[in-house]
């Protein structure tokens, strides 16, 4: 068996995909496999870069035509997320998306008219791009008291 060759749980983990999802690309033909002489099935590490857009970098034509879609220009790349999308609510004017990206989950919040003019549905990919001008850093809290100011001048113990 080849090196390259990766089981589907690991692929669909490096995917930011479910195991299910992956098995349903494979069977509609979105994604190439090689099939062991028991039957299971295996990703290419070039498959896997081609799913996430990688290839596109490198220049190859077929990746850019499929990802076409998908390539935003001019963006900071740390600011984009992309996922698949595991739910979209619309309400009136408003729709929530909620976008799955590896074993974590990004909910915003766009128009109606957004959801409708970008076909978006349950099972797409997606990219989430950030803009903000703040960004909030936490930490679970640990079991001791750490000094810290409770108001100006005055600190706990």
């Amino acid at each position: 068996m080849r090196s390259d060759l990766v089981r589907l749980p690991e692929a669909a983990q490096r995917m930011g995909v479910s195991y299910a999802t992956l098995k349903q690309r494979i069977y509609k033909g979105t994604l190439r496999t090689v099939q062991t002489a028991g039957g299971h099935h295996r990703i290419s590490e070039g498959e896997i870069e081609r799913f996430l857009g990688r290839g596109a970098a490198r220049g190859s034509r077929r990746a850019k035509t499929s990802r076409a879609p998908m390539m935003v220009a001019a963006l900071s790349g740390r600011n984009q997320l992309r996922g698949v999308i595991e739910e979209v609510r619309t309400d009136g004017l408003m729709a929530q998306i909620r976008l799955r990206i590896g074993d974590q989950a990004l909910t915003a919040i766009i128009t109606r008219d957004a959801v409708d003019s970008l076909r978006l549905k349950r099972g797409d990919e997606a990219l989430a791009i950030i803009k903000s001008t703040e960004v909030m850093i936490a930490r679970e809290s640990s079991s001791s008291i750490v000094d810290r100011p409770t108001s100006i001048g005055h600190r706990r113990r």
